[in-house]
């Protein structure tokens, strides 16, 4: 599977877009669970990313915690200005330690094969929220004049195409490939090529793009790449790739998918010394 990996640091706005328009959202915070719940409802009149379009979806940060256990997104949205997302992220905690938290909601255009766009953010200091208000409200809008995110960077996968892939009993393979960047198994982490049809070499030259990461994120995640067979009512795994540093744990934790082999390791450990540059590598599918 070949694959070109590149993460972009930067201090500046990712893109010019002028911020307009409002978010509507709730919070709660459920003390069964532990947890607080940021109930994501909607947006209206966003700005324009793209002509007379934004593909534009939510991410959420705990403030002080900059890291990317702290990041929670919705899905995508596409071509909308007035998108109704309907998701609540969530977020494990005692209520004390809610005193310190600020909540960073921002919104941003998702562009598959250039940088995400933001698009405006809101933060609520959640020591003097008032919790017995549950009701969503419409929040403006601001442009980014906190600095209360640190810089951060992109990591751009570039799939090219697998290589002498093993025939199935139909004598050839629908392939597709899925990848995720863990620890985020979530949903709006996982992004797929397309599906080439009957090839065992298939092309698929997709371009895909995570958002929010620094330099020592990367150092704890790991991005799975799994090849797919596509059928009409069912998909089976050929085999897959693992790029991590191969630790055996992230954040801390013990994970059982920081196991990559010396080769992906490698491929990992070139990235995190060149940021800004592509690197490539072509490595052999495994099954485990």
């Amino acid at each position: 599977l070949s694959g070109s990996l590149m993460s972009l640091y930067s201090e500046g706005e990712l893109g010019s877009v002028a911020v307009r328009g409002c978010v509507q959202f709730s919070l709660r915070y459920e003390p069964a669970k532990k947890e607080l719940q940021v109930h994501v409802l909607r947006c209206r009149e966003l700005a324009e990313a793209k002509k007379q379009r934004s593909d534009p979806y939510i991410k959420t940060y705990l403030l002080p915690d900059k890291s990317n256990r702290s990041k929670r997104k919705t899905t995508v949205r596409k071509r909308s200005l007035d998108p109704i997302f309907n998701e609540t992220l969530k977020y494990k905690l005692e209520k004390r330690d809610l005193q310190g938290r600020t909540l960073n909601l921002s919104v941003w255009h998702h562009d598959s094969l250039g940088r995400n766009l933001f698009l405006g953010e809101v933060e609520i200091a959640l020591g003097a929220w008032d919790w017995a208000n549950t009701s969503p409200e419409w929040f403006s809008l601001q442009p980014r004049v906190s600095g209360g995110l640190p810089p951060t960077g992109e990591l751009h996968i570039w799939v090219k195409d697998a290589q002498s892939l093993i025939p199935l009993q139909s004598g050839t393979v629908d392939a597709f490939v899925q990848c995720y960047v863990l620890p985020d198994d979530s949903k709006a982490s996982r992004q797929k090529t397309r599906v080439v049809k009957r090839s065992l070499n298939p092309l698929f030259n997709h371009t895909m793009v995570y958002d929010g990461f620094q330099a020592k994120d990367l150092a704890e995640a790991c991005a799975e790449f799994t090849l797919w067979h596509h059928e009409a009512f069912a998909k089976r795994q050929l085999g897959g790739i693992r790029l991590s540093l191969g630790t055996g744990s992230s954040y801390g934790l013990p994970v059982g998918w920081m196991d990559s082999t010396a080769e992906e390791r490698g491929v990992w450990g070139r990235l995190l010394q060149q940021p800004g540059q592509w690197v490539e590598a072509l490595l052999p599918l495994r099954t485990n």
